[in-house]
């Protein structure tokens, strides 16, 4: 390890200038889309004044960098083709600080099948004849409802109607 004293002269390390909050902001969207309320978070726990935050956060809303809209819209796609169902994807949009009728038109603009998502994740979980027999089916039942399916969609990719 080198000590700065050891540096030749001229040598040190120049200090970045402090970013502002604007400019903090930014750089958490270029990585990936923030609903407004966690970017705001995020800002306040680098140390950002809460009132600076949400100035930042306003002005790049107004300015279409931020958009809860596009960021709900990209959250439900990406978690229906991780293999998550409606209710947890309705639960995560709602811990960002969305409004129902944002949640409702996120999740009506997917346009996949939750169905077929559902068989996906039993098919790669138990093969391509899918659960067997009834404890098969029971486990296949209980990773889609702790992924959030609902009771119907479960019954279907789990095979339990005959006549499906």
């Amino acid at each position: 390890m080198h000590d700065e004293s050891d540096a030749p002269p001229g040598a040190r390390k120049r200090r970045r200038p402090e970013l502002t909050p604007l400019q903090r902001a930014l750089g958490l969207l270029v990585r990936r889309d923030h609903s407004r309320k966690e970017l705001g978070r995020k800002l306040v726990a680098r140390g950002i004044e809460p009132e600076q935050a949400q100035a930042a956060v306003d002005k790049l809303t107004s300015e279409g960098w931020q958009d809860d809209e596009r960021f709900a819209e990209f959250l439900v796609r990406n978690r229906a083709n991780g293999g998550y169902g409606p209710r947890h994807i309705q639960a995560e949009l709602g811990t960002h600080g969305l409004d129902s009728d944002a949640i409702s038109a996120a999740m009506d603009s997917y346009e996949g099948d939750f169905l077929e998502n559902a068989r996906d994740l039993v098919r790669r979980r138990f093969g391509e004849e899918g659960p067997q027999d009834l404890p098969q089916r029971r486990k296949a039942a209980d990773l889609l409802a702790r992924r959030g399916f609902d009771g119907d969609t479960i019954r279907r990719a789990t095979r339990f109607d005959a006549e499906d």
